[in-house]
C-alpha cells in the first residue's frame, strides 16, 4: 500500500468535510467560530481515521489476507526496512574494489523483494527464507566486517576471516537470488502458460490458414 497515495486520498476526503462542517456550523446553526472549528476540526480527524482503516480493509481482503496475517507481515516488513537500512549502509562502506558490483548486486536484489513484498503482503510466504535467516545473517556479516577491517593492524589471521566473509557474503547474495526467484514463481509460471496458449492459438491460425490454402488449391 502507497503511503503517500493513502495519504493523499485521505487528506483529499478529511479537510473538505472538516472545512464543510465548521461552515455549516458557522453559519447555519449559529454556532461561535471556535464550537465550529472544533467541531470540523474533530469531523475531519474521525474522517481520516475512517478512510484510512476503510482502504486498509479493502487492501488487506484483496490480497485474500486476514488482519492478523497482515499486521504479522508488517510487523516483519518493518522490521527488515531497517535491517536493510544498516546492511545497506555497511555493504556500502566496505572498502574493497572487486567485490563493489557484488555488494551493489546484493543491496539490489534484496530491496526488490522487500518492495514486492510490501506492494503484495502475500508474498511474504514464498520469502520467508529470506526474511527469517538470509537478511539477518547478510547483516550481522557485514556489520561485522566493516568493524573487523577498521582495525589499524591487520594480521594474516584477520586477514583470511576478512577474505573468508568476502566469499561467504557472496554466497548469501546467490541464496538471495534464489529467493527473488522464488518470490517470482508463480509469475514465472503463469507466464509460462501464458506463452503455451499464445503459442497454440497462433499454430492453430497457422494451420487454418494452411488448410484455407490447400482448399482454394483443390
Amino acid at each position: 500500500m502507497n503511503p503517500f497515495f493513502m495519504f493523499f486520498i485521505r487528506t483529499l476526503i478529511a479537510v473538505p468535510l472538516s472545512v464543510t462542517v465548521w461552515l455549516l456550523n458557522y453559519f447555519a446553526f449559529d454556532m461561535n467560530f471556535w464550537m465550529s472549528g472544533l467541531n470540523g476540526t474533530l469531523t475531519g480527524v474521525l474522517a481520516y481515521w475512517i478512510t484510512g482503516a476503510v482502504m486498509r480493509h479493502r487492501f488487506i481482503k484483496s490480497h485474500g489476507l486476514k488482519r492478523k496475517e497482515y499486521l504479522y507481515i508488517k510487523k516483519n516488513l518493518d522490521e527488515a526496512k531497517g535491517k536493510l537500512n544498516r546492511l545497506q549502509r555497511s555493504l556500502m562502506s566496505i572498502r574493497h574494489l572487486p567485490s563493489t558490483r557484488q555488494r551493489r548486486d546484493f543491496i539490489k536484489v534484496a530491496k526488490r523483494i522487500y518492495k514486492l513484498t510490501k506492494k503484495e503482503p502475500r508474498r511474504f510466504y514464498q520469502a520467508e527464507q529470506f526474511y527469517y535467516s538470509h537478511l539477518d545473517s547478510a547483516v550481522e556479516l557485514a556489520e561485522k566486517y566493516v568493524f573487523l577491517s577498521s582495525q589499524p593492524r591487520k594480521t594474516k589471521e584477520l586477514e583470511i576471516s576478512l577474505n573468508e566473509t568476502r566469499k561467504t557474503l557472496h554466497e548469501l547474495t546467490v541464496n538471495v537470488e534464489k529467493d527473488l526467484h522464488d518470490v517470482l514463481a508463480n509469475d514465472i509460471d503463469q507466464l509460462h502458460f501464458e506463452m503455451d496458449v499464445a503459442k497454440h492459438s497462433i499454430k492453430k491460425i497457422k494451420d487454418s490458414r494452411i488448410n484455407d490454402e490447400s482448399r482454394r488449391l483443390k
